[in-house]
């Protein structure tokens, strides 16, 4: 599906109940307790029905709203060096106020298309009681709506697998990622990044009752979920401790829980923010062991959009400020705080000289 019309995808966007300040909006209050009621497999069964018949828009390949075809811009040596020689890769242009081509062309279309999650509880998801498009993301992107386009609601929203949200910003079909994406070293090759507007570690997720206690021996054997293109893969490929992880790898996160419900796999190795909204989605599973990394997300954009990327960094500056009563302190409130207690502020964000 092409075009930009107000589809499946956008009545999701504009029911969100979730405001770009973190507030709390219509429908946020019949979002139920932490959604333990789900039941296991067939609760998630009924949420991915839910999911199916409130389907964002898809993510088409070929011609259509972001203009793919067009040629992509080659990296630049710096780019290239600043890549091959990265150690903090967080660093991101500093913030402007300045438009530049990427945001005349989100102007010119009256609509900001974003990747994002739909199954990602407390992320990115649909509320299976209101079938709202609800989350931590969602809030983000809908800021940078209101920053760009004077309106939260005029976002397009596509759901896109882990293992595509590069491709999807380099073939022009999204304008911005905002999907819990990390930031590292391999992937400013191919995208461009804001400043860190979340820290994460990887870690491992597993029955309460497992021998599983965290990324150790203590996975030797066993089988291992992971999705596709993330840095848990990476990890996994890097240092595996004799667990079995070819074969069981997903397109979404999502899956690697309802894998695990299922007893197909004995763990799930994800980021840690993810893993705690799947533990609070069933108490049956918990948070093994302590992260063995340390990561940032960042809003991903397309190589050479860096007015996007400047203008991104300037949102994310107010969306940090006011402390306890600023948006970001707000959201994670509302989103994470139960699931991920004693988180006092947001990252602070780090540029680069050039």
């Amino acid at each position: 599906m092409t075009g930009v019309g107000r589809g499946a995808g956008d009545r999701a966007g504009s029911r969100t109940g979730a405001k770009a300040d973190g507030t709390a909006g219509p429908g946020n209050g019949r979002r139920g307790s932490r959604l333990r009621g789900w039941g296991g497999v067939a609760g998630m069964a009924a949420a991915c029905a839910l999911t199916a018949a409130v389907t964002l828009l898809p993510l088409s390949h070929g011609a259509g709203d972001g203009g793919a075809g067009a040629a992509e811009p080659d990296l630049t040596r710096a780019s290239a060096a600043r890549a091959d020689t990265c150690e903090e890769p967080e660093r991101s242009l500093r913030p402007s106020d300045e438009d530049g081509p990427a945001i005349e062309k989100i102007k010119e279309r009256g609509r900001l298309i974003a990747g994002v999650d739909q199954n990602s509880f407390r992320w990115g998801y649909l509320n299976p009681a209101t079938g709202d498009l609800e989350g931590f993301d969602i809030d983000l992107v809908r800021a940078i709506a209101e920053d760009i386009l004077g309106d939260p609601d005029k976002v397009t929203y596509r759901a896109i697998p882990t293992n595509q949200r590069i491709l999807a910003l380099q073939e022009d079909r999204v304008d911005v990622v905002v999907r819990t994406m990390t930031v590292n070293c391999a992937r400013i090759k191919d995208v461009a990044f804001s400043t860190a507007y979340f820290q994460a570690g990887q870690q491992v997720l597993a029955p309460e009752k497992s021998a599983v206690e965290g990324y150790d021996e203590s996975l030797a054997g066993k089988k291992v979920c992971t999705a596709k293109g993330s840095t848990a893969y990476d990890a996994l490929a890097a240092k595996s401790f004799g667990a079995k992880f070819e074969g069981f790898t997903v397109s979404s996160q999502f899956d690697c829980l309802v894998r695990l419900q299922l007893g197909a796999v004995d763990a799930v190795v994800t980021d840690n923010a993810l893993a705690a909204g799947q533990a609070a989605q069933d108490p049956a599973v918990e948070l093994k062991g302590e992260p063995f990394t340390r990561e940032f997300y960042g809003v991903a954009t397309k190589l050479g959009n860096d007015d996007l990327v400047r203008r991104i960094n300037r949102v994310l500056d107010d969306y940090r400020r006011g402390g306890d009563s600023g948006p970001w302190m707000r959201a994670y409130g509302k989103w994470l705080k139960e699931d991920l207690p004693g988180i006092r502020k947001p990252p602070e964000p780090k540029y680069r000289d050039n």
